[in-house]
């Protein structure tokens, strides 16, 4: 028999309890408290929680004694730590077993046998969020050019919500738009654990999205990599998606990357690459002839896209990656990550100022050269003074 932890006498049954327990206890007898941190929590979590870093609760322990607690984190191994420090000051609680993923996997299990859900979801663009999302995302496609006649794309999905969001809206634009071209949704598996490699299945399922799904072995090429593993993960994964959609006939290649990405990316740019630069619209690729990146949710806000994940009661994963609890540029979870820290400021100013994220989007778009002392065109660098004196 398993025992929890050193000297205590406790088996792992007095630390844990499984989803199907969880299901079974009145709401009202437990206080259900997710220790994950905020990114983590925004992407997904158990309805009803309360949310409570595991730093928070332990600091604020005696807050939460009135009643029983019951802690979840991603898979159950960090709550039944917290749960073990909790008892030995005397506090009743217990770790769900397999954590959030658990969860999640039983929850869509029920959900299998809903299988017109797809269609209320696909309602839910049309119309309740038209304004907020589907305009946006048309708005983009039309001013950046971003799909053309005869175009073949392939829609990257990662398994979160911003890639899940963007396979609906191209199935839209493919019934309404005025010219046709043709999409291929594409899932890269570089590693992904079987629990991940499942949910999204089943949320491409649930959605109704034909998913076109290959393999790589980017995870376990970067596993004991020690400088920036995200950032050569991120460029690895983007060229075996180059490559395979090429492979398939594709022209394009469309990534999930929305409004809040890019005014973030313009402040980290300045900030931390001494640079003014953006995340742009499109790009042709510089690898792979013939290819470019469309961002088509570069107009959508991302409240508005969680907006509509928790309408449609649909729960994603943050990141498939083996990482993510310490990936900057998987949601910025980690103490100190760069795109962390820009976001926090983001929200600081905002609440100040609500011009503060248009300004910062606008600002790539007046930039005037006459007021710029160098730049950067085509990888040479050119200062204000070669023109100076001709001026005048």
């Amino acid at each position: 028999m398993k025992t929890a932890g050193k000297d205590t006498g406790q088996t792992m049954e007095d630390y844990e309890i499984s989803v199907q327990e969880l299901s079974k206890r009145d709401a009202d007898s437990y206080i259900l408290i997710d220790i994950r941190d905020d990114s983590s929590y925004s992407y997904g979590n158990i309805p009803g929680s309360l949310h409570v870093p595991k730093d928070i609760l332990e600091a604020d322990y005696e807050k939460y004694k009135d009643k029983p607690l019951l802690l979840y984190c991603k898979k159950g191994e960090t709550s039944a730590e917290t749960v073990q420090f909790l008892k030995e000051k005397n506090i009743e609680a217990k770790s769900l077993k397999g954590g959030y993923l658990a969860w999640l996997m039983e929850s869509m299990k029920q959900e299998e046998e809903q299988q017109d859900a797809y269609l209320d979801i696909e309602q839910s663009i049309r119309k309740k969020f038209k304004k907020s999302i589907w305009c946006k995302f048309t708005k983009a496609v039309r001013e950046y050019e971003l799909v053309k006649e005869g175009d073949k794309i392939a829609v990257c999905i990662s398994g979160g919500k911003d890639s899940m969001l963007m396979a609906k809206l191209f199935q839209e634009l493919q019934r309404h738009n005025r010219f046709p071209f043709e999409v291929t949704f594409l899932v890269m598996d570089p590693g992904y654990s079987k629990e991940n490699r499942q949910i999204i299945e089943n949320n491409a399922k649930k959605l109704n999205i034909p998913l076109t799904i290959f393999e790589s072995d980017i995870f376990e090429a970067v596993l004991h990599v020690e400088k920036s593993p995200c950032y050569l993960c991120a460029r690895m994964r983007r060229g075996h998606l180059y490559a395979k959609a090429k492979e398939l006939g594709c022209n394009k290649i469309a990534l999930g990357h929305h409004y809040d990405d890019v005014i973030e990316t313009i402040l980290m740019g300045m900030l931390y690459g001494a640079q003014v630069q953006t995340m742009m619209p499109k790009l042709h690729s510089t690898n792979f002839e013939g290819m470019e990146l469309i961002r088509p949710l570069y107009l959508v806000r991302e409240e508005d896209i969680i907006r509509w994940r928790d309408y449609n009661h649909l729960q994603f994963i943050q990141c498939a990656c083996r990482f993510t609890e310490s990936c900057a540029s998987c949601g910025g979870t980690e103490k100190g990550s760069k795109r962390a820290e820009i976001k926090a400021l983001i929200k600081e100013l905002s609440a100040k100022s609500p011009y503060i994220e248009k300004n910062i989007f606008r600002s790539v778009e007046n930039v005037n050269l006459n007021t710029i002392v160098a730049y950067k065109q085509n990888g040479q660098k050119h200062s204000f003074l070669e023109d100076y004196d001709s001026k005048y």
